[in-house]
């Protein structure tokens, strides 16, 4: 009989897309494989009111949705390598003991992803799940307490496995504090201008653009991930003041805006161009709307979203930059 308290994921990145590896880290938080494959009935006038047993599948998919837990400068990278861009090693601060992982988002081209094997399940069974891909993800908080990480996870097909032994979780993982947060708002030069004291809360949810390709391959699995438009949603609470008012001039005008959400943690071994643990998210785009002015304890607030474009004079569209003191993924 399976303990929940025995479930786990385990993950290692693929060293050709496709091929499943063994495990080589332990996901520090929740989610269960899904058997999406698909199974259709069929309909047909045989001359029995109970019809017969007739049914098929033309097409395996294997799904895994990690729900929102506090997240860390140690494992949002798994995320984002499997869902922007492919970092697994972070190029070395300058001067100091930061690895830096830069994911940026695709213009004109499409970016290589990480793929990855995953391992899931319980004492009573595990189950893996290889060519795996980030379809979505959202990094969000809010005033007194950490930012939260989610993602949901596409891959090819769900398979019984044993677990890779001897794995174990990240010994050491620093929660992303939102109070440790600065926002910046600019209209030319992207973290310029701090706007403190006014970021109440925040979510940005973001759609991959990467889906499962299915064409005939001789298998009933997708043939590989293919890079499409993604999505980037930027909610932002306001305290309804000064710089509130200017954003919804600014959506009301159709200015373009460059957005920086930052968040420092604790101090690196040593200081180079970064002195802490960091979290960056650069956008460029527009205000897409304006909620009616709210109320949080007494107090009004306001909630824009901001839709991430590229903006052809500052020359950004979005990267989520994370510095941390792991050597690689």
């Amino acid at each position: 009989m399976g303990s929940k308290a025995l479930r786990k994921i385990q993950l290692g990145f693929e060293t050709t897309a496709g091929t499943a590896v063994a495990a080589d880290t332990l996901w520090r938080g929740l989610g269960m494989i899904k058997d999406n494959r698909e199974t259709i009935t069929v309909d047909e006038d045989i001359g029995y009111l109970s019809g017969k047993v007739r049914n098929y599948c033309p097409k395996y998919e294997a799904g895994l949705s990690m729900p929102p837990v506090p997240a860390t400068f140690e494992q949002l990278p798994v995320i984002l390598n499997a869902g922007v861009k492919s970092v697994l090693t972070g190029a070395t601060d300058t001067g100091g003991s930061g690895k830096v992982y830069t994911f940026t988002f695709p213009t004109t081209s499409a970016n290589t992803i990480a793929t990855a094997t995953l391992e899931n399940g319980d004492d009573t069974q595990a189950e893996e799940m290889e060519y795996s891909f980030v379809q979505s993800f959202e990094i969000a908080g809010n005033g007194g307490e950490a930012l939260t990480m989610s993602a949901d996870w596409i891959g090819r097909q769900v398979s019984k496995t044993t677990f890779t032994s001897s794995v174990t979780a990240p010994a050491t993982v620093e929660e992303i504090l939102f109070g440790k947060g600065k926002l910046y708002i600019d209209a030319t030069t992207i973290g310029t201008t701090e706007k403190s004291s006014t970021l109440l809360g925040m979510s940005l949810q973001v759609n991959t653009g990467w889906v499962a390709k299915y064409a005939a391959n001789g298998a009933l699995y997708f043939s590989w991930p293919q890079s499409t438009k993604p999505e980037i949603l930027l909610n932002v609470t306001f305290e309804h003041n000064a710089t509130a008012v200017t954003e919804k001039d600014a959506w009301k005008a159709g200015t373009t805006r460059l957005i920086r959400a930052k968040f420092e943690g604790s101090a690196l071994t040593t200081a180079g161009t970064f002195t802490y643990k960091t979290l960056i998210v650069d956008l460029a785009g527009r205000w897409e709307s304006f909620d009616e002015i709210g109320e949080m304890n007494g107090n009004d607030i306001v909630t824009g979203t901001f839709r991430a474009g590229y903006d052809a004079t500052s020359a950004k569209f979005a990267e989520i930059k994370v510095v941390n003191q792991t050597a690689s993924y």
